[in-house]
């Protein structure tokens, strides 16, 4: 019966993503790949290191390479905060990689709904560049995103199909429109032990800025929790 209710998730998230548009003036694809690492030092008090290579460039191309780490406290059984700081080396426009420093802070809020966990998760981000091509790069730019995922959590099997939903609002400058970039995707997480977890996923992703620009990308994530 479960794995009835599997397959029908499946092929809904499946038709879902199926029905993403595909059109645009630049289209490409990518994979990526990331590590976590999840500890919980203090009831509630959480620390995560995380790091995560990304291709480009019909995946032959290292778009950008990244170590993350912060605090995640958890209020209640709903409620949750997070910050991190990133150290990326990106490629930029002169085809060279250089250093870029990200500071995010996080409002979780998850509900449950039978077997599926809903969490929409507020974010604030900032990115400093340590090198400047113009007077531009000297000022922080500043995102809102939002995200909206849900999990199911399928009972007696150690399989989560998910799919969610995310966009990229710019902060403090003028634009043409609200949405900077959104992403949409789908995928599953497998407890392959107690402290383990691989996920699989693909994640379709639209920039508006500077240029229309679509991309198509394969994720693979593991997840170390002690």
């Amino acid at each position: 019966m479960q794995i009835q209710k599997l397959k029908r998730i499946i092929c809904l998230l499946c038709m879902s993503l199926l029905s993403i548009p595909v059109w645009s003036q630049e289209k490409d694809f990518g994979i990526w790949y990331g590590a976590d690492i999840k500890h919980e030092i203090l009831k509630n008090l959480n620390i995560e290191v995380s790091a995560m290579l990304r291709t480009f460039r019909n995946a032959g191309k290292t778009e950008q390479i990244f170590i993350e780490a912060g605090p995640d406290y958890k209020i209640n059984d709903f409620l949750s905060v997070a910050g991190s700081y990133r150290l990326t080396s990106n490629l930029e426009d002169d085809e060279r990689y250089h250093l870029q420093h990200k500071l995010f802070l996080d409002l979780k809020g998850t509900v449950k709904v039978t077997d599926i966990d809903l969490t929409l998760r507020l974010r604030f981000q900032t990115r400093f560049k340590t090198w400047f091509e113009d007077e531009d790069d000297k000022i922080p730019d500043y995102n809102a995103r939002i995200r909206l995922k849900g999990t199911y959590k399928t009972p007696s099997f150690p399989l989560n199909p998910f799919i969610y939903a995310e966009t990229f609002m710019p902060l403090f400058v003028e634009r043409d429109r609200v949405t900077g970039k959104y992403r949409l995707s789908g995928g599953v997480e497998f407890s392959i032990a107690k402290h383990h977890t691989i996920d699989a996923g693909y994640i379709f992703q639209r920039d508006y800025f500077p240029d229309l620009r679509d991309e198509n990308i394969i994720s693979a994530g593991y997840t170390f929790r002690f």
